[in-house]
Parts: structure tokens; C-alpha cells; sequence
């Protein structure tokens, strides 16, 4: 039996990939051409916090452009990730090596939809599976630090404060096990796993059968 390699949380009897990271995964693959189209607007100096908002002129000429964010663009940023990761799931499956297109921003496209189209494969049958979603993962969170960079506070409300874990029976011998967080306003706790969701009328019973309770 293995773990789910991106949360480490979820036992498989199948497979590398529990059904909510592969879900997320996939959204994650279906957003990249939009992402590094967004990069565009913070490719000029002064244009970290969003592309309307100036600053001062410093005393030294700038570079031309942000090379964290050129880099990104580049054919070795996002595009050669996703290449690279298609490249080699191409070949444990036995594939010739894929097509690249001359334009970046169709090489991201072209290899995002790729692996999203293999997503199932992957999830169930690759041994990299929890390796190539990690990376996905920090490559759109690096992109979002600078396109959509979050309000601590704000982040800290819609990642909600952390209660136990969802305590349902997935199947005859599997409890959920999933990590259980309280949103500002919700009376009601939804596990965004398995979707159980717990009244007032169940916090009591919920707070009994926690792993640190028994």
C-alpha cells in the first residue's frame, strides 16, 4: 500500500496520487498558460507589486527587465519544466520523445496539456507521480508570489484555522483522516477530501473520536 506522494496523508491501495492532488494537480497544469501569459505585466522593474503601480525613479539605471520573472518566460522556466516532466513520462511509457513548438508560450500550452491529458496514468501508475506534482505545485507557487502576491492576513483566513481531522469511513476498514479547518463565519466544517460535513451537533462527537483523544 503506498502513501499519497504530495500530501503524505491518504493511503492508496492503487496508485501515487490520492483523488484530491490529482484533481489539484490537473487545475494546476490547466492554469500555467494563463500564468506566464500574467508574467508579462511584471517583466519591467518597479512592476513587482502589480503593473500600474510605479515607484520612484532610482538613482541608478534599472535593469530592463526583472530576471526572476525573464526567467520564468524563458524557454528553460516554465516551459522547460513542463517539457522535462513530459519528456519523461513519454519515455517510461515507452513513447518517442514529444514535439516541441519554436513559440514559448505555445511550448507551455502544448506540454501542460499533455501531461494533464496523462493525468490518470500518472496518478495511478507512475512512481514519479508525487515528484512531478510537487514541482507543479512550487512552480505556480513561485509564479503567484509575484502575480497574485496574498495578504498575510488574508491568507491566513482562507486557509482557516486548523480543528482535527475529518473522522468518516471512507470504506469498511479506512477513516478519512483528512486535516479539518474552520472558516471565519461557517458554522458548519466541510472535509475538502471527502465532503462530510460536521454541524455544532457533531463538534462534541468529533472531538471524542480524534486521534490525540483516544
Amino acid at each position: 500500500m503506498n502513501v499519497c506522494g504530495l500530501c503524505e496523508r491518504h493511503e492508496l491501495e492503487h496508485g501515487y496520487l490520492c483523488p484530491g492532488c490529482t484533481l489539484a494537480t490537473t487545475e494546476r497544469l490547466d492554469r500555467m498558460p494563463k500564468l506566464w501569459e500574467a508574467l508579462a505585466a511584471f517583466l519591467a522593474p518597479g512592476s513587482s507589486t502589480s503593473p500600474q503601480t510605479g515607484r520612484t525613479a532610482p538613482a541608478e539605471a534599472p535593469l530592463p527587465v526583472r530576471e526572476h520573472v525573464l526567467s520564468l518566460r524563458a524557454a528553460g522556466g516554465i516551459a522547460g519544466v513542463l517539457e522535462d516532466w513530459r519528456a519523461a513520462m513519454q519515455a517510461d511509457r515507452g513513447w518517442g520523445p514529444p514535439a516541441v513548438p519554436a513559440a514559448v508560450d505555445r511550448r507551455v500550452a502544448v506540454a501542460a496539456r499533455a501531461l494533464a491529458i496523462n493525468i490518470d496514468w500518472i496518478a495511478g501508475e507512475w512512481p514519479e507521480a508525487g515528484r512531478f506534482a510537487e514541482e507543479i505545485r512550487g512552480l505556480e507557487r513561485d509564479v503567484l508570489t509575484i502575480v497574485d502576491p496574498e495578504d498575510p492576513d488574508e491568507a491566513r483566513a482562507r486557509r482557516g484555522e486548523r480543528v482535527g481531522y475529518c473522522v468518516a469511513a471512507v470504506d469498511d476498514e479506512q477513516v478519512c483522516g483528512a486535516v479539518l479547518r474552520a472558516y471565519p463565519g461557517d458554522a458548519v466544517l466541510r472535509c475538502e477530501w471527502c465532503g462530510t460535513q460536521y454541524g455544532p451537533q457533531d463538534y462534541l462527537m468529533l472531538k471524542q473520536l480524534q486521534p490525540e483523544a483516544a
